[in-house]
């Protein structure tokens, strides 16, 4: 099995990718060997965990990493018991957070605080042909800009599905092998929808409704990459967008409460033909 994750992180501040500014001044940081608490904040995948560990690594070496390490998952090493039982026994604390809005104050206060940027597609694109390189993997342009792409940002998203790819496909991986393993719904689908919409067919609208859910594709997936090419429409005015926008908002809210996949996705279809060919936003009916 290839362990991509771990291999590949940074041992050293200096070696982490993309975040200037927050590599800086924690190498002169580290130079004083007087670490404050810290709070490091940003998009996930950016690097957060990847440089409090290489922090550690760098203070305390290979041999008393593991001693003086204490790794929480916020998910699952919550409330007042973790922090009397596994907390209060550290001195030196550092915190990541996708959002600096997530951390109370009395917490956020006492650390000096660092934002980490998204990676842009370029240095994505360079750390995942290091990876490749020292894993033996080989993408092609096409299936690079893709796994860019997908990954939206996001290194470790990034290198989990080129693990799944790997895994399941060999070395030599191509676009759609990526595709398949991220759950990404195929952009030619996005679009026929989307064309279909643009029609004002109803009909036509409900048919490639159906093929999505024939297809066993995720409405909440298909509405996150419809989203994405209704913003990007150079001939789609902004009032319509935002009409287009609200309504993929609402039926995302919906999904998550429960509701019926086809008759949210077949909801988003018809508010976005309405929106599309200027109708009114709510049918009215005459008594």
């Amino acid at each position: 099995m290839i362990k991509v994750k771990q291999d590949s992180r940074p041992k050293q501040v200096k070696d982490v990718a993309h975040q200037d500014e927050v590599v800086r001044v924690l190498t002169n940081t580290l130079e004083t060997a007087n670490c404050p608490h810290m709070l490091f904040y940003g998009p996930p995948g950016t690097g957060k965990t990847t440089t409090a560990l290489a922090i550690a690594h760098q203070l305390f070496g290979p041999e008393l990493y593991k001693s003086r390490v204490l790794e929480l998952n916020a998910s699952d090493d919550r409330g007042i018991n973790v922090v009397r039982t596994k907390i209060k026994d550290f001195a030196a604390v550092a915190v990541g957070s996708g959002q600096r809005a997530g951390i109370i104050e009395p917490l956020a206060s006492r650390c000096a605080k660092f934002r980490f940027k998204p990676l842009s597609e370029e240095i994505m694109s360079s750390r995942i042909l290091h990876i490749c390189d020292q894993e033996g993997l080989n993408l092609d342009s096409e299936a690079l800009s893709t796994l860019s792409s997908i990954s939206q940002g996001d290194l470790r998203r990034a290198i989990t599905y080129l693990q799944g790819a790997a895994r399941l496909f060999g070395s030599l991986i191509s676009s759609s092998d990526l595709i398949s393993v991220s759950g990404v719904i195929p952009q030619e689908v996005v679009e026929a929808l989307y064309v279909a919409c643009k029609s004002g067919n109803f009909d036509l609208a409900n048919k490639e409704v159906l093929n999505v859910i024939a297809e066993g594709y995720l409405v909440s997936q298909m509405i996150s990459q419809l989203f994405n090419v209704v913003v990007e429409a150079d001939d789609v005015p902004d009032e319509q967008k935002a009409r287009i926008c609200k309504s993929l908002a609402e039926a995302d809210k919906r999904l998550v409460d429960g509701a019926d996949e086809y008759l949210q996705l077949l909801d988003v279809a018809s508010n976005t033909m309405r929106a599309l060919h200027n109708m009114p936003q709510e049918f009215s009916f005459e008594t």
